[in-house]
């Protein structure tokens, strides 16, 4: 990822990759992203995302603000991107000032998703995890994939990790990625979430990757491949027995399609900021499960926190 600094900003030209996004690692964004929520942000009052379809895709405009800054994500979604050697989500993002709305910052989008996506899962499933919780199971074996289990290993002592992926090859790629961390991994098939701890679905798959039936009552699952109505990774099994989180209701009955296609009417959802500030009910008899679509405000405190850190650098 490469990012600048605009003139007459207080911070040296950005220099920024994945995973530590201009000095920032997936501990520093998972910290921003509960700061945010501790310091009494509200994601239900947060500006919608404007998404504009497009001959290639997908094209998405996120504004936010919180605290002393503003910003705005110009996303690009292209399918057909992967097949080319070209990363699935492109954009730019632009971190403003607060109080002046004065441009200070301007980041590769992309690789802040990178980052802030799975800041976002691995601060619910901090929380939503068994304490005894070791063995992961990931479906995917993209970008998002080893950002997820970056974040994981970062709030969770891991030790095994399964792989689940239509391709095999790189499938094995990250489960030697994973052995590289101290893990047990080993490439496996969807019934793996028989014995998982924690199951993270990162995938384009628009129909359930596995039979929800078959998820442990103590265990964490999050989906976060999309973020539309008709789409979804896990099914109505899973979700009629689990107990629900999302990062904001609003956004959740408009684009979350895992809990639209089941259908959950009227039955409690938590939001993220009720799950960090310990006001939301976490059962240990059931499964948890987080799903996750994205949103603008998780975007710009990321985002601050790599300016912060880059104007700490500088000094």
């Amino acid at each position: 990822m490469t990012g600048s600094v605009l003139p007459g900003a207080a911070a040296e030209p950005l220099q920024c990759t994945v995973p530590g996004v201009g000095g920032v690692g997936p501990a520093d964004a998972v910290r921003a992203i509960e700061r945010v929520l501790l310091d009494g942000f509200d994601p239900e009052a947060a500006p919608a995302r404007s998404a504009v379809p497009v001959p290639a895709g997908e094209l998405l405009l996120m504004p936010a603000a919180a605290g002393p800054y503003a910003g705005v994500k110009i996303a690009g979604v292209a399918p057909a991107n992967p097949e080319r050697g070209l990363p699935r989500i492109t954009g730019s993002y632009l971190l403003l000032d607060g109080p002046t709305l004065l441009p200070v910052a301007v980041l590769d989008g992309a690789a802040l998703t990178a980052l802030r996506t799975p800041a976002v899962t691995a601060a619910a499933l901090a929380r939503l995890a068994a304490p005894e919780a070791g063995h992961l199971v990931v479906f995917g074996s993209g970008p998002q994939a080893y950002g997820h289990l970056d974040a994981l290993l970062a709030v969770r002592p891991l030790r095994r990790l399964t792989v689940v992926a239509r391709d095999a090859e790189r499938a094995e790629t990250l489960a030697a990625y994973g052995r590289g961390l101290g893990l047990a991994a080993s490439v496996g098939a969807p019934e793996a979430v028989a014995e998982a701890d924690l199951v993270v679905c990162c995938t384009t798959a628009r129909t359930p990757l596995f039979d929800g039936a078959l998820v442990p009552g103590h265990a964490a699952v999050a989906a976060v491949g999309s973020h539309e109505p008709d789409a979804r990774e896990v099914d109505a099994a899973l979700v009629g027995r689990a107990e629900l989180y999302v990062e904001a209701r609003s956004v959740a009955r408009r684009e979350a399609g895992d809990l639209i296609m089941a259908g959950v009417g009227g039955r409690q959802v938590w939001n993220l900021a009720e799950l960090v500030r310990g006001d939301a009910l976490v059962p240990s008899g059931r499964p948890r499960f987080f799903k996750s679509v994205g949103m603008a405000w998780e975007d710009l405190a990321v985002a601050a926190e790599v300016y912060e850190s880059s104007r700490r650098r500088s000094r």
